[in-house]
């Protein structure tokens, strides 16, 4: 069972995400265990403070180094498994589907959200083994960014969702955008579904998935294609695309 930590100073925001859907459904098949704590129980300070100036003089308060020291050794002191430590923060690596498989195989994570203006440097240096970002925007606080990125990662873990392969043909899993998909009725509207979809020729399904699934990444997410593991088929489209626009 994976272990996921939280460090926060508001963990009430967690309540609904991560007792709902599919964060609930982890639990109860015991793939996911959930913990949020309030760093703020971890400072020496008599009034739970955990900011201060910044060295230097600027604007905002800075996150200082103890309380977030002291609840990482807290919560890794009975640890099986070396834990990854997650710094949320907009400077980090960009948070991808690959970045999401990658975590998915470890035992523990646990996640810092910050807030003010920024972390002590050391915490960087020296506490964590990731910084990661949402992307390239800033947010008030950590909390939103690591509940996006705890619901893409929990997803993947075993059993999870109904149909494994669900994950596996997700947009991104493969490298590009997933193709189009329809469900009953077959015409709605005067809007009909795809007559090959209907026609149960499973070869021909996945021929049109293909297509429609380069399609679509060439027209939307075009720079994915230059690291995609292209299918054969794929390949000649690829190369059909590549004349077309040079």
């Amino acid at each position: 069972m994976m272990q996921i930590d939280v460090l926060s100073l508001f963990p009430e925001m967690f309540e609904g995400v991560l007792h709902s859907s599919i964060m609930k459904k982890a639990q109860d098949q015991q793939a996911a265990s959930f913990r949020v704590t309030d760093f703020r129980d971890y400072s020496t300070n008599k009034h739970r403070k955990v900011d201060d100036y910044p060295y230097g003089g600027g604007a905002g308060m800075v996150l200082k180094p103890e309380p977030l020291f002291a609840a990482v050794e807290s919560l890794t002191s009975t640890s099986e498994s070396k834990p990854r430590v997650i710094l949320m923060c907009p400077q980090g690596e960009r948070f991808t589907q690959k970045k999401a498989e990658e975590l998915a195989q470890e035992q523990h994570l646990i996640f810092i959200c910050g807030h003010y203006e920024g972390y002590d440097e050391r915490i960087r240096e020296h506490l964590v083994t990731d910084e990661l970002s949402l992307g390239d925007f800033v947010l008030t606080g950590g909390e939103v960014a690591s509940m996006a990125m705890i619901d893409s990662v929990v997803r993947l873990l075993p059993d999870v969702l109904g149909n494994d392969q669900s994950a596996v043909h997700d947009s991104f899993s493969t490298g590009m955008l997933e193709h189009p998909q329809y469900t009953r009725p077959a015409s709605f509207n005067g809007l009909d579904v795809p007559a090959v979809l209907l026609s149960g020729n499973h070869a021909e399904i996945d021929k049109w998935r293909e297509e429609q699934a380069f399609q679509r990444t060439a027209e939307r997410r075009p720079e994915l294609l230059e690291e995609a593991p292209l299918t054969e088929h794929q390949q000649k489209l690829y190369q059909q695309w590549k004349r077309k626009i040079d």
